[in-house]
Formats: C-alpha cells, sequence, structure tokens
C-alpha cells in the first residue's frame, strides 16, 4: 500500500527557502512517478512539478519554473522525493501535497496523496 508523509512546511518570508519532504517506502512507489500539489483553501489542487520513475525526468509548471527544484534520493530505508522552493512569494502560500502515481503526471484515479504540509510567506 502507498503512503507518503509530507514534511517541511512553514512559515517563512519573502524571499526565502524551504525544502518540502515526501517520504515513502520505496517498495510501495517502486516504478511510480511522484509530484508536488499545491492547493489554496477553496482552490483546486494545482500540480507544480513531478519526477518520472526513473528518477531523472522531471516536469515543472511555468509559474514555479527556475524557483523550485524537485528531486529523488532513495535509501536502505525507503525513497524520499524533495521539494526545494527558493525565492518564495506571499502567493506561494498554500497546501502543499505529494502525490504518487503510476504514470506522469500523477493524476489518475489511481493516484495515492499525502496528508499535506501547511507552506506559509509572509510578506
Amino acid at each position: 500500500q502507498v503512503q507518503l508523509a509530507e514534511s517541511g512546511g512553514g512559515l517563512v518570508q519573502a524571499g526565502g527557502s524551504l525544502k518540502l519532504s515526501c517520504a515513502a517506502s520505496k517498495y510501495s512507489v517502486y516504478g511510480f512517478c511522484v509530484g508536488w500539489y499545491r492547493q489554496i483553501e477553496g482552490q483546486r489542487r494545482d500540480l507544480l512539478a513531478d519526477i518520472e520513475a526513473d528518477g531523472t525526468t522531471t516536469y515543472y509548471d511555468d509559474f514555479v519554473k527556475g524557483r523550485f527544484t524537485i528531486s529523488r534520493d532513495i535509501a536502505e530505508n525507503g525513497l524520499t522525493v524533495f521539494l526545494e522552493m527558493t525565492n518564495l512569494k506571499p502567493d506561494d502560500s498554500a497546501m502543499y501535497y505529494c502525490a504518487a502515481d503510476r504514470r506522469c503526471p500523477p493524476n489518475s484515479d489511481s493516484v495515492r496523496w499525502g496528508q499535506g504540509t501547511q507552506v506559509t510567506v509572509s510578506t
């Protein structure tokens, strides 16, 4: 069963940086695409970036291209997908979710979601 756990959110000033982590058992997401979404309350959940099962092919939404970097690390005890966010703006404030799916973009009916981590960027 795919279980995802996000961490790393918090409060940061505009212009600052945060690094989000999405941890999973490497066996549960082996061969999966993993992506990061964000959702402002009352709005839809938007895909920011994803990384394919090969660990190198990535996609970025134009709004975050050049500011956010997605990467993946596989260790003995699991797999972690990171979203490094720089030059943060107040508009980046949202709940951030990671998602895993059998193909990119991770948005099929069988997509698995984490519980989310809140990012708040102050002026």
